[in-house]
């Protein structure tokens, strides 16, 4: 779908296609063997994404503000701002089909671009003590991808640290419980410390990174211990600079389960952005020709009058795993 926009012109974007292949269709299945989970309440929040650039010649950005459209995530009032004419084409790409906007402007000057919309979001948490771990041989075809080694999670590399550092539990989601737990207790957040060349291995060595490094690493250990796993864009709420934020998902017991290793937002905060194998899958925004990136700013506001945070700390003191919507 082309769409040219002029200077200045709001566009209300088409509801998004609900896309299923990678969450799961039915009541059921968000419920792992012998357990029940109702489901909960949505919560409502608005969030808006600002990307500012001066071009200096023909240029393309290929970007990823949408929301995902899922089972447990509806978005509606969806919005797009241009700040000078351009070429507008929304797609779906990915192994997480998810939505990238490919914007092509021909001549220089600033430009902007304001993303919003309103997103209903919910969460589930489900005992995870009976929670198995699949072999290989039994995974479904949707998860085999995120077992093998990506451009920033070089997890053939991580398989002797991985075995010495985590060895076997009876519960994998302990497995990976134990790989969160290491990473913030000896990784440093550090704002500006790696840029876009740098991978989990150089994380690793440094000891230091921001969200999407943190992420990065626990997706590189979860796949050296063959465990299915996937990396997450969020808009978060209570995230505090606020900005685009990455977290990621380990596949246990044939569900897909959130960790943020960086415990830097409630869980039950974060609305889906973009899934994918790492940040390559998954960039907020790419950039084709005469073009630098100026300004970026986010927000994301819960609309309900009471909030209850489910933070990364709480929740590991229960029996209770969380599967965002």
């Amino acid at each position: 779908m082309l769409i040219k926009i002029p200077a200045g012109k709001m566009v209300t974007l088409p509801p998004p296609s609900a896309r299923f292949s990678l969450y799961p269709r039915e009541e059921e299945e968000f419920s792992p063997k012998g357990t029940s989970c109702a489901r909960p309440p949505t919560m409502k929040f608005n969030v808006t994404g600002h990307l500012g650039y001066e071009v200096d010649g023909p240029a393309t950005i290929i970007s990823s503000l949408h929301c995902l459209q899922t089972p447990g995530q509806e978005v509606t009032d969806e919005s797009l701002l241009t700040s000078r004419p351009v070429d507008y084409h929304e797609m779906e790409l990915g192994l997480g089909q998810n939505r990238f906007s490919r914007i092509s402007v021909e001549t220089t000057g600033p430009l902007s671009i304001d993303y919003s919309a309103t997103v209903s979001m919910s969460v589930r948490r489900v005992p995870h003590d009976d929670l198995t771990n699949i072999i290989p041989g039994e995974l479904s075809a949707e998860a085999i991808p995120y077992l093998f080694p990506s451009r920033y999670c070089e997890s053939d590399m991580f398989r002797t640290e991985a075995a010495r550092l985590f060895p076997p539990h009876d519960s994998p989601y302990q497995q990976v419980k134990a790989i969160v737990t290491w990473i913030s207790q000896n990784i440093t957040y550090v704002s500006g410390s790696t840029d876009e060349q740098s991978s989990a291995s150089f994380v690793l060595a440094y000891r230091q990174g921001v969200c999407r490094d943190f992420a990065h690493l626990g997706i590189a250990f979860c796949r050296a211990l063959t465990i299915p796993a996937r990396y997450v864009t969020v808009y978060a709420y209570q995230l505090n600079p606020q900005d685009f934020h990455a977290c990621f998902e380990a596949h246990i017991g044939g569900q897909w389960f959130i960790f943020d290793a960086t415990g830097l937002a409630p869980l039950n905060g974060l609305i889906r952005i973009a899934t994918g194998r790492d940040a390559s899958d998954a960039a907020v925004a790419s950039l084709f020709g005469a073009i630098q990136g100026t300004e970026l700013s986010v927000s994301c506001e819960c609309l309900e009058e009471q909030f209850h945070p489910i933070t990364r700390d709480e929740l590991h003191n229960t029996n209770e795993a969380l599967i965002l919507g």
